[in-house]
């Protein structure tokens, strides 16, 4: 709180310093003013001319140009680039030395200044292109300063002329560069896309099998195929058992012709049959075997029913056979047993033929089974090969389109009907200048003259050193202020000072009509320009 309040102090304090000694800043504010008329007279004027130029649209329909001749949306955008890109070509050190050199700008600085530093000035200072923010968005402005009003025209109006020329010359060599540019990329695209096609092409001559297009066949195919293995198995597998039996009956009576071939004695026939009954025995010893782990439907256990009965009928054709008639027997046995080889043969290579076929649909049955197994590798494969092409295809219709846009916008350009910059307000003759108008002279000077009021008596508050209040008093001798009498002035001495203000008011008026009448003669004279 007293910090405020001595903060408050403080500012009531010069506030009645500069109130108390105000004729001092009213002299000073005078005093400059006076002082900018002379300074005024002998600064340069510069005037400044612009040329105002709209960017023309073509007028061929939009729908029959190219996209890349049509006008954009953000046609500020558009122009802001252009404008750009077509005044580094005009602030070109050729064609700025060819303007300097044609209206004789800067005499005095081509004397002693480097054409260089000359073009330097001229491009930082006297030439500005502006981008009007109007209605109409498409319009911008190219200006020139100097201290010739006449030339300042004849310049403007030459920038502008280079402008547009040089407008014309960069969008048909934009044009042209860019239809080159994008017939060489798409060249190129066109290579990629070949390339890209014929790898295509051989990796599905070589793996057409199994591409994932042919994994339903080969599944329907492999289904197929194991159903024909399965079908050849079962075959050979009844085979098999059949040329067992046979087997076992060529067995049984080369037994019977054994015995029957044997010389004829008491025990001879029991001989013959015992033989046969101790293999009956033992077949239905292995019968009950079987029974005992399998049904009476396994083929093992048919098998050796099958066995029991030829060998129980052998037996009964053993004891009904007489030996007068073992001559004729042993013929019927010979023609049975070569019946019986040569159905044997016959089932040998049946059954070799079926193997033969069996191996071969298996060695099928694995080769499909390979291309199944591979498909999703090669549907992975062809998806980075395909992926990568249509990517391709996409970019090369792409260029392919914007080659015949670029040919088209090229074509335009050649015959001058594209859109392009035309002048709307040619460049003026300037009256006033812009630079050095009386009223900023006039508030410049009036700002200077009241700092430099203001700075006076706070210098003359600074060095004097009395005091002024009773708080220096007291912070200088250490000792409190008991009272403190006020000014006391007579009369004489208020009616002397309210003399004094008066002279020095009327002083301070006569000088200001002095400045006023001042400012309209020289007004009236075409020497100042408010």
């Amino acid at each position: 709180m007293n910090t405020q309040q001595s903060q408050l102090d403080v500012l009531f304090k010069y506030l009645n310093l500069f109130i108390i000694r105000n004729k001092l800043i009213v002299l000073c504010l005078l005093l400059a003013l006076s002082l900018s008329y002379p300074v005024y007279l002998k600064s340069p004027k510069i005037y400044q001319s612009s040329v105002s130029i709209m960017f023309q649209i073509s007028n061929i329909n939009p729908s029959l140009q190219p996209s890349s001749a049509r006008p954009s949306p953000d046609e500020g955008l558009q122009i802001r680039e252009m404008v750009n890109t077509v005044t580094q070509k005009v602030l070109s050190r050729a064609n700025l030395e060819k303007i300097i050199r044609q209206y004789d700008l800067y005499p005095e600085m081509q004397k002693n200044v480097p054409i260089e530093d000359i073009i330097a000035n001229l491009r930082k200072n006297d030439i500005s292109v502006d981008v009007q923010q109007r209605e109409r968005g498409n319009v911008f402005s190219v200006s020139f300063k100097g201290a010739e009003p006449q030339t300042v025209m004849k310049v403007a109006n030459e920038l502008a002329a280079i402008f547009i020329e040089e407008n014309l010359k960069a969008r048909e060599e934009r044009a042209q560069q860019t239809a080159t540019y994008i017939q060489n990329e798409l060249l190129m695209s066109k290579e990629t896309l070949q390339k890209k096609e014929s790898q295509m092409r051989d990796y599905k001559l070589n793996y057409y099998n199994e591409m994932s297009e042919q994994r339903a066949s080969n599944i329907a195919r492999l289904s197929d195929l194991q159903r024909q293995f399965q079908a050849i198995q079962t075959n050979i597998d009844n085979r098999e058992q059949t040329r067992l039996l046979l087997s076992e009956q060529l067995e049984i009576r080369r037994d019977i012709r054994s015995a029957l071939a044997r010389p004829a004695d008491s025990n001879g026939s029991d001989s013959g049959r015992g033989g046969l009954w101790d293999r009956l025995e033992t077949a239905r010893n292995t019968r009950q075997e079987l029974l005992s782990r399998y049904t009476i439907e396994h083929p093992s256990v048919k098998r050796i029913e099958n066995q029991i009965r030829q060998l129980e009928s052998e037996i009964e054709s053993l004891a009904a056979a007489a030996p007068d008639n073992a001559i004729d027997g042993d013929l019927a046995f010979d023609t049975r047993a070569q019946d019986i080889t040569l159905q044997i043969k016959e089932l040998d290579i049946g059954l070799k033929t079926l193997r033969d076929e069996s191996e071969n649909i298996l060695s099928q049955i694995k080769t499909y089974q390979e291309w199944i197994d591979a498909a999703p590798v090669r549907e992975a494969e062809w998806s980075a090969l395909t992926r990568d092409y249509d990517e391709l295809r996409r970019y090369h219709d792409t260029l392919l389109a914007q080659s015949l846009a670029a040919e088209a916008a090229a074509s335009l350009e050649r015959h001058q009907k594209g859109s392009q910059f035309k002048v709307i307000d040619p460049a003026y003759l300037p009256i006033t200048p812009v630079k050095g108008p009386f009223r900023i002279f006039f508030l410049a000077s009036a700002i200077l003259g009241l700092a430099m009021g203001a700075g006076l008596i706070l210098f003359f508050d600074i060095i004097d050193t009395s005091f002024k209040d009773k708080n220096e008093i007291e912070s200088f001798l250490q000792i409190p202020v008991t009272c403190a009498l006020p000014l006391l002035v007579t009369e004489a001495e208020k009616r002397d000072k309210k003399i004094k203000d008066m002279l020095w008011y009327c002083f301070f008026g006569v000088w200001l009509l002095i400045l006023m009448a001042t400012t309209l003669y020289l007004n009236r004279q075409g020497l100042l320009f408010l």
